[in-house]
């Protein structure tokens, strides 16, 4: 299979290295130094879960450098959506599939916009992944998987092929009748997470026994489902359950990728997270104080970062 990962960093990087590693022809999508590192040494993974291994495939930051392909990983951090998707549509043959692995729930509906419906899929990845330095991506932990499927509810042939393709290249991987649901249910955990860890500087292990900070991250998550459920999306009534047994399945003393960024001072997914959950909750006439608060206290240092840039 030819393969194209949009964003080669924790997610893109790990998953996409897994495919090069299982045979497939691989192209990585890449920047700076880190598509220095890899074309010089290739791609090293030192992963929790399988091991440290090296793939030497082809890297790239020019899109005119690739004919078109099978599949698209498409991993990049949602600021750069609307900027990256155009950048696709000469990567496309008629049955070129695109698998977004990002956060957030409004990918699919970007991709779809600009590629047409007949090309997305949409994934969840659940991992703690990073570019630990130029050329080497460093998964922790052995909770590592993905869930993938339609946009609308069904598990159609193309997925079920895809899935094998996965197990063969050793993915932990699920189809999801409704993925639409399945996203959300990520996103009511990952927005109040991100906030939440953003804003007060706090850990896993600390934002879930601190009980105030706690009630402020179920405050947080209460109001992302019932956006959710304003929106007709059939997720689980077990989602806040569901969302505090995977905040407690992660090293109590890791943090979220967006409060990483905030302290490394780098561009935040900000508006791609509690923003979205404020912007639709006005939509839908759902208050959404908590959040609201969250984002007034991030949104001046998120700008920093972007000025910074």
């Amino acid at each position: 299979m030819k393969i194209c990962v949009v964003g080669t960093g924790g997610v893109g990087g790990f998953f996409g290295s897994l495919l090069a590693k299982a045979g497939h022809d691989v192209t990585f999508v890449a920047r700076g130094a880190h598509l220095q590192a890899i074309k010089a040494d290739g791609l090293q993974v030192e992963s929790d879960s399988m091991g440290t291994f090296t793939v030497n495939s082809f890297a790239t930051d020019r899109f005119s450098d690739i004919d078109p392909v099978d599949l698209i990983l498409f991993t990049v951090k949602m600021y750069d959506n609307i900027t990256t998707a155009p950048l696709l549509i000469p990567l496309l043959k008629p049955s070129t599939l695109v698998l977004t692995l990002q956060n957030g729930v409004s990918s699919g509906d970007t991709l779809c916009e600009v590629l047409g419906e007949e090309h997305v899929l949409l994934g969840s990845a659940y991992i703690e992944g990073r570019i630990k330095e130029p050329g080497i991506i460093r998964q922790i932990g052995k909770f590592c998987r993905v869930v993938f499927g339609e946009r609308h509810p069904g598990i159609t042939p193309r997925v079920t092929n895809l899935y094998e393709t996965f197990k063969e290249a050793e993915w932990t991987v699920e189809v999801a009748e409704n993925m639409t649901a399945r996203s959300w249910e990520k996103f009511i955990y990952i927005a109040a997470t991100a906030g939440v860890c953003a804003a007060t500087g706090a850990n896993y292990g600390e934002m879930y026994q601190t009980l105030e900070t706690r009630k402020t991250l179920l405050a947080a998550m209460h109001e992302a489902a019932n956006v959710a459920k304003a929106a007709q999306i059939p997720i689980g009534e077990d989602s806040i359950e569901k969302s505090i047994h995977a905040m407690q399945t992660f090293n109590p003393t890791s943090r979220s990728s967006m409060a990483k960024d905030f302290t490394d001072g780098k561009p935040v997914e900000l508006d791609g997270l509690t923003g979205e959950v404020i912007r639709r909750g006005k939509l839908l006439g759902i208050p959404t104080p908590v959040n609201d608060i969250i984002y007034s206290i991030l949104k001046p240092l998120a700008l920093r970062a972007e000025q910074s840039k």
